[in-house]
């Protein structure tokens, strides 16, 4: 081997061992800090806040939408009874 074959080789061995004492240690790139988490939890619960308000306008327009239908079906019965 010449001198950049073995450099390629060390660095892959330093990367793997680096990797299999990381993973030993319980160490995770994405959980580094413990604000982020909470953070993430604040904007689920203020997403899920989110869409139970638009289910419940959801509710709300579905209600109208079905009063005014049937309001408009009583009105065109009544006209023809006229």
């Amino acid at each position: 081997m010449n001198g950049g074959q073995l450099m390629v080789v060390l660095i892959v061995t330093v990367v793997m061992i680096a990797g299999i004492v990381r993973a030993k240690m319980g160490v995770h790139r994405h959980s580094r800090d413990n604000q982020h988490g909470a953070r993430d939890d604040a904007e689920a619960q203020r997403l899920r806040d989110e869409v139970r308000q638009l289910k419940e306008r959801l509710q709300v327009l579905e209600r109208i939408t079905v009063e005014k239908e049937n309001s408009l079906e009583r009105e065109i019965e009544r006209l023809r009874d006229r």
